[in-house]
């Protein structure tokens, strides 16, 4: 039944008188209307979709409350990478960051923007035509969890964004999922009164409610957002220049801001800043771990570039950590999968920073010798970024008579074989690579969600596995099979089955994955994806020279030693050949790398020295595998080009003798160009 033009005009205005008092009410904090008056007007809006649901629209108010039920988070890629924030402590740190900015952009003028760190969950929202479309978890910053029906439950964040002269209706914004402390508080009390888990602290249940499989428990709990970032598409980026008037349009279009922010013309203007809200941090409704830092200029923010893991032109500058006091009853061993053998304090439980603590990390042997610990020595415990327990001193007035020193273990706490410390590093080794303790942590380490994500295989499972010889590396989890998991304590059909399916699943991950799960010291996930954006290949990986440490922008020598000494290992050859036989992808997704056909760039192979203006070197790189081309090590008869940037070493003497063509940035650029013509 086609409904009255009088219903639409009727439906259109209800939706448009809701969605103003909704960003009245959860944005704006200045309500114009009645609850009972709120009310009446949505139940008029439910009554009509309910006679016409044909009209129902997936931007409609009613469409907030929430209901469905989500079996498994899908993965997304972020369009742009959701880089983490450096952090800094201390003022001598920041005036250091100030430093480093202004020798990027030597001779000019910068601004910062300073706002509060909220202690919330940060996520992604992209809107089309001014519509929110999708909403994701930051995850480990290049893909993350998609949970767009959660999130639309949350008032603060609009389903329909205002339209703003000038502004595309196409965008991402970046927010703060967050819990005022009265309502969590009224949460708590909420929770208590109906014998439910109590929550420890607004962060950890905002994150828990964000993941929750039901989006009408989401709807109920009072989640609200600050925004703080605006991303543009391209073609757009120029219509805003500043950091300051991107939170201004965010603020035109109908998010909610804090507007606790402040534009700094110096670096002292920002300490101002931070040293007022250490202060005041407690008068605030929310909670706070310290400030944010960004250059304020967009351009000069470009230009400014990342390294793998942060930007280089914003920092968090923390508030100092929260401490407490308690008794250390002992200190224990830990074996991580490349040996080191870790010192964690046992402690009598203590409330700090909203969580009870009873560890702490000790980091080193050398940690436990400066210190100079006793077992039952009284101790100041603090969280560094309120986040991890750390020992901050001794009470030596209350150490206990006759208190034992602690002594490092002289052999490995698990496998009982000598441990060893070499001249080069302050931990303690336990070198038998046989250690279960070792073969352990390996195979979670490979199994975890960064890594090749096999759900079901916790430390229990591979702690079973090892106990009866089922794997002994990570190439064995491949030839399990079903009836021989199932057999095992705790694990019945349904569980094996699962797990098998979820191995089998993993055998088409991606290259960076298979690289950060293999374990190789020193690489990282931002590592491994730098790696994988340069190697087509495991293979091609284990070849890697000590001159690719020259080539490839965020490797260190270190790195690459490493990663050599990997290769040549026995046992990572054994455990390739398995992961081979199995069918488990070692290489580049042919379907990510879309080559250009006879181009300039296509089939040539390109050595990279010397600094470039344009792009990273890794940047360029990609750009060359991407038209078809190869990067390699270093110069010989076979290389087609030398791209020489600035200072270019002995690379270019070597590609002179040989009559290798040396190319410029600019003629690169132009390379570029004819192969996409």
């Amino acid at each position: 039944m086609k409904p009255p033009e009088k219903i639409l005009r009727k439906l259109e205005k209800l939706c448009t008188q809701i969605r103003y008092h909704d960003y009245l009410y959860y944005v704006k904090n200045e309500p114009a209307i009645s609850d009972y008056d709120y009310d009446l007007h949505m139940n008029e809006l439910l009554e009509i979709e309910k006679q016409y649901p044909g009209l129902i629209t997936s931007d409609s108010p009613s469409q907030r409350v929430g209901g469905e039920i989500t079996k498994s988070f899908k993965p997304v890629m972020h369009d742009h990478v959701m880089l983490s924030l450096a952090n800094t402590y201390d003022r001598e740190e920041l005036v250091d960051f100030d430093r480093r900015v202004h020798s990027l952009v030597p001779g000019e003028d910068v601004k910062y923007v300073a706002e509060l760190k909220i202690d919330g969950v940060a996520i992604s929202l992209r809107y089309r035509d001014n519509k929110f479309v999708l909403g994701a978890t930051r995850g480990d910053g290049v893909r993350g969890d998609e949970i767009t029906t959660n999130l639309r439950t949350i008032r603060a964040i609009p389903l329909v964004t205002r339209k703003v002269s000038g502004a595309p209706g196409d965008f991402e914004v970046r927010g703060e999922v967050f819990m005022e402390t009265k309502d969590f508080e009224e949460l708590n009390r909420r929770q208590e009164t109906a014998g439910k888990k109590i929550f420890v602290n607004p962060r950890n249940s905002t994150a828990g409610t964000l993941k929750s499989q039901d989006s009408k428990i989401v709807a109920q709990r009072p989640l609200t957002m600050f925004a703080y970032s605006l991303i543009l598409p391209a073609e757009s980026e120029g219509s805003i220049s500043t950091q300051w008037d991107s939170l201004q349009l965010l603020e035109e279009l109908g998010f909610r801001m804090n507007p606790i922010r402040l534009l700094c013309d110096t670096i002292g203007d920002v300490i101002d800043f931070w040293e007022k809200w250490a202060h005041d941090r407690e008068k605030l409704p929310y909670e706070i771990d310290g400030i944010v830092v960004k250059v304020n200029s967009l351009d000069q923010q470009t230009r400014m570039g990342s390294t793998a893991k942060t930007p280089r032109w914003a920092v968090a500058f923390k508030f100092s950590a929260k401490q407490a006091e308690t008794v250390l009853n002992e200190v224990s061993w830990q074996v991580g999968r490349t040996g080191a053998v870790t010192p964690v304090a046992e402690l009598t439980p203590v409330f700090v920073a909203g969580t009870t603590v009873s560890r702490a990390t000790l980091h080193n042997v050398d940690e436990i010798i400066r210190k100079d610990l006793h077992t039952g020595d009284t101790v100041i415990i603090e969280k560094g970024g309120d986040i991890i327990p750390k020992i901050v001193e001794v009470v030596l007035e209350k150490r206990p008579k006759k208190a034992p020193k602690v002594i490092p273990p002289a052999h490995c706490p698990v496998c009982s074989e000598p441990l060893e410390k070499s001249d080069e590093e302050v931990a303690l080794r336990c070198v038998n690579i046989l250690c279960k303790a070792q073969i352990a942590r390996r195979i979670e380490h490979f199994a975890s969600r960064g890594a090749m994500n096999i759900e079901g295989l916790g430390e229990a499972v591979v702690d079973q596995f090892i106990e009866v010889k089922m794997v002994s590396d990570p190439g064995d989890l491949y030839s399990l099979k079903k009836e021989e998991i199932a057999s095992l304590e705790r694990l019945g059909e349904k569980s094996a089955q699962n797990l098998i399916d979820s191995i089998e699943k993993s055998k088409s991950n991606s290259l960076e994955r298979i690289i950060f799960a293999l374990g190789i010291r020193f690489v990282g996930i931002n590592t491994a994806r730098l790696l994988a954006g340069h190697f087509n290949s495991v293979d091609s990986l284990l070849d890697i020279s000590s001159e690719d440490a020259d080539i490839i922008d965020g490797i260190g020598e270190k790195t690459v030693e490493s990663i050599i000494k990997f290769g040549k290992s026995p046992e990572a050859r054994s455990i390739i050949e398995k992961l081979q036989n199995a069918g488990v992808n070692l290489a580049q997704d042919k379907r990510e790398i879309k080559t250009t056909q006879k181009s300039a760039i296509s089939g040539k192979s390109f050595v990279l020295t010397g600094k470039l203006e344009r792009f990273t070197r890794e940047e360029a790189g990609a750009i060359i595998r991407k038209h078809g081309g190869k990067v390699v090590a270093s110069v010989s008869k076979k290389t087609d080009y030398l791209l020489a940037g600035e200072d270019p070493g002995s690379k270019l003497k070597k590609a002179k003798d040989l009559s290798v063509t040396v190319i410029s940035e600019e003629e690169f650029v132009k390379l570029l160009k004819s192969a996409t013509e």
